[in-house]
């Protein structure tokens, strides 16, 4: 890892597969090693503070490469005008943590410990909630027992009611994205967080699109309706395996609602012909995608790692 302009090693910045637990940092000559398996399909992430990130896809066909970070621009971010928005930051802050951590009882346990890195902003027109941050946020997340560490490259609320004088908001979409690391909390409570973990899995994205993959939807607790009918999953889901690959391609005839457990209702709608999933539960793409219900309001305070379960 070098300074593309002094050409020097870079010590400790930090190497990791986006969203899982597999990390390292570059020694004092700026050189890693890390491992993976064939499981991990997410991209390799090269990060460290003041320069540009680097993100590498095609990382299994690169062997001892040389990899030259760029440092960041330094102009000016863009500026808002101190306005009255209708919002204080307090409370700006209470919607971001509610729409980016969730409102569920693990979301609720979450702590963003670098808050004041955020930037905020409200549109009253748009009726828009946007945040941005330079640094990556630090989520120290108790009840699943992980520190997350989240670069946050694009997160918009747009809210379909909101009435700044009584402060009741209603979400019409939520939209954000970016890059993370899970990094078990140094005092970790295996007795505690193998609970925790094994609720947040069950019923989430990650496990539907794993049953989905080995195409044991039924036998994993879910059943699919239309119009309002249990019906044959395998009648509107088609899963086919990709040729020389690992990955499986889905397709569906009709938008359809998702019952787990027979309590847990979400909704599925494809804005796209196909997409491409693997047995850990990576799916791309992830825009035309679409959760509603349950799997829709998971947010980043009800997620695991897609490593989760790897090496179990």
């Amino acid at each position: 890892m070098l300074d593309r302009l002094t050409q020097q090693p870079i010590e400790t910045v930090s190497v990791y597969f986006d969203n899982t637990t597999i990390g390292t940092t570059t020694n004092d000559k700026g050189e890693f090693s890390i491992s993976y398996t064939d499981a991990v399909q997410s991209t390799l992430v090269i990060s460290y503070l003041g320069y540009n990130k680097v993100l590498i896809s095609d990382f299994r066909s690169k062997n001892n490469v040389v990899i030259e970070l760029v440092e960041a621009d330094n102009a000016l971010d863009e500026v808002y005008l101190e306005y009255d928005d209708g919002l204080t930051r307090r409370q700006k802050l209470r919607l971001f943590r509610k729409e980016f951590l969730g409102n569920s009882k693990f979301g609720k346990s979450c702590k963003i410990l670098n808050e004041n890195d955020l930037i905020l902003k409200y549109d009253k027109h748009k009726k828009d909630l946007y945040a941005s941050c330079k640094v990556p946020l630090k989520v120290l997340n108790k009840s699943l027992q992980y520190e997350i560490s989240y670069d946050l490259i694009d997160f918009e609320v747009n809210f379909k009611y909101a009435n700044l004088k009584t402060r009741e908001f209603t979400v019409n979409s939520v939209v954000y994205f970016g890059t993370s690391f899970y990094k078990e909390l140094e005092n970790f409570k295996k007795n505690k967080s193998i609970k925790n973990r094994e609720q947040a899995y069950s019923g989430s994205v990650q496990h539907f699109m794993r049953s989905l993959y080995n195409k044991n939807l039924k036998d994993e607790g879910y059943l699919v309706f239309y119009d309002g009918f249990i019906v044959n999953e395998w009648s509107y889901f088609t899963v086919e395996a990709v040729e020389n690959t690992d990955f499986k391609k889905v397709s569906l005839k009709e938008n359809v609602s998702i019952l787990y457990d027979k309590d847990f209702q979400s909704e599925l709608q494809l804005e796209i012909d196909e997409f491409f999933i693997d047995t850990y539960g990576n799916y791309a793409p992830i825009i035309g995608v679409y959760f509603s219900g349950v799997m829709g309001n998971q947010r980043v305070g009800d997620t695991l790692p897609l490593d989760y379960g790897l090496y179990d």
